[in-house]
């Protein structure tokens, strides 16, 4: 089926046709019609389906319609949870808007860097704003623009934007805007209790979930070795070298972690850069030109990059750190094996982290055999539990919330939070 039996204007049709856009993915055929209909629509589809062109090219078409009639106000909203995440969805609605008869200007707002710029970029108005939270709400504190006209709203990464990191500043934004509008929710994952949410926030919607047939599902070879934590920047610079790894994406549970991880990579002639929140934008854009450009090798990267950054042709992700969620992981892994091309996902799993890797398995329906790389074979656990005594015989001290699985040692911060994350799943 191609695009033009989906109701889009000649106008986009012939736009797609010039970026050789022909046939629509999968979730683009159901959420496209969907959305033309003016339906609230709540959508998961996998990492690298084509989500931003399933609510963009029907948000573009609608307005190119209306562009005529009505005055340069913000009309439609993509709220998105990263930086990153905003310039390439702002990229991505450009690259068609600029080739529509219509003049539709499109607005990319994020925090990290001088609201100044992006407050003198809004007068005369905007017809689209693609924008995190936090940086919206500034802008409309600076009466920089207004939401009282906004017809559309998208939560693009919607299960991230509807979690309590960013509850308070959607309310605000939900606040602002008006009661009648069309509201598309997207995201390659929603737990139920972030479903339910989404439900109740939204009208009568469309409900699309695209499960990937086998063939259709990402080529990602999933791989767990068991090492012993204090050695896994050991066996990462081993794999890196040994397995000739070209480029890899490597995620750590910290900032701190990042900066350590790479600086050891580094001293070791190693090309690494960290990838986290307290960068500055200028560095956070400069590791990523240089990483999608194969000028660097390695970044190591807190959870932030797991959402929405679309590198072309990463053969390699690494957990250097377990996500704290089976979801994570998904969005964590989706990054490579993407546009088709064949992925790597490796996850580094020690004594005391088994068991949550084995959750992750059992939420996602996987069987990932433990592998262990000769020369970093791990060392026995401290008091391991005699598999004939059963579960009664497992002591005290080897519960995560106690001590972090070994006698002796008190649990850190992770540790406690890593257990309570995975007790709450079960």
């Amino acid at each position: 089926m191609q695009f033009s039996s989906l109701g889009l204007s000649p106008a986009l049709l012939r736009a797609l046709e010039r970026q050789q856009l022909l046939a629509p993915t999968k979730v683009q055929l159901q959420a496209i019609p969907a959305v033309l209909t003016g339906h609230d629509a709540m959508v998961r589809a996998q990492t690298g389906s084509g989500k931003t062109l399933a609510y963009g090219l029907p948000l573009l078409h609608k307005l190119a319609l209306e562009a005529a009639n009505n005055p340069r106000q913000v009309r439609a909203l993509v709220l998105v949870p990263t930086r990153e995440l905003a310039v390439q969805v702002g990229e991505t609605l450009r690259a068609l808007a600029n080739q529509l008869p219509q003049a539709i200007r499109i607005s990319v707002v994020f925090g990290g860097v001088s609201i100044n710029p992006q407050m003198l970029a809004m007068r005369g108005g905007t017809d689209v704003v693609v924008a995190t939270p936090g940086r919206l709400l500034d802008l409309v504190q600076h009466n920089a623009l207004s939401l009282s006209a906004t017809q559309i709203l998208v939560l693009d990464e919607a299960d991230r934007l509807l979690d309590l990191g960013f509850e308070a500043e959607l309310n605000r934004l939900l606040a602002l805007l008006p009661q009648e509008r069309q509201s598309l929710f997207f995201s390659a994952t929603f737990a139920p209790a972030v479903s339910a949410l989404a439900q109740s926030m939204l009208q009568e919607p469309v409900q699309i979930d695209i499960g990937a047939t086998d063939q259709e599902k990402p080529d990602i070879a999933q791989q767990a070795i068991l090492v012993d934590a204090p050695r896994r920047t050991q066996l990462l610079r081993h794999l890196i070298t040994t397995q000739k790894w070209k480029r890899v994406l490597v995620f750590v549970a910290t900032k701190h972690a990042a900066e350590i991880v790479a600086d050891k990579l580094r001293k070791a002639r190693i090309y690494a850069e960290p990838f986290h929140g307290e960068l500055s934008q200028g560095k956070r854009s400069q590791v990523l030109s240089d990483f999608k450009a194969s000028r660097l090798k390695v970044v190591i990267a807190t959870d932030m990059a797991s959402r929405g950054l679309d590198i072309t042709q990463l053969p390699v992700v690494v957990n250097y750190d377990l996500p704290r969620s089976a979801t994570e992981y998904t969005h964590r892994i989706g990054r490579t094996g993407r546009a088709g091309e064949a992925g790597l996902a490796v996850s580094f799993v020690s004594h005391d982290t088994e068991a949550h890797f084995r959750l992750i398995e059992k939420r996602h329906g996987l069987e990932v055999p433990m592998e262990v790389v000769e020369g970093f074979e791990p060392e026995a656990p401290v008091d391991p539990i005699d598999p004939t005594q059963g579960p009664s015989a497992a002591p005290a001290n080897l519960d995560p919330l106690n001590n972090g699985g070994v006698k002796g040692k008190r649990p850190s911060k992770k540790d406690k939070l890593r257990a309570m994350a995975a007790r709450q799943e079960q």
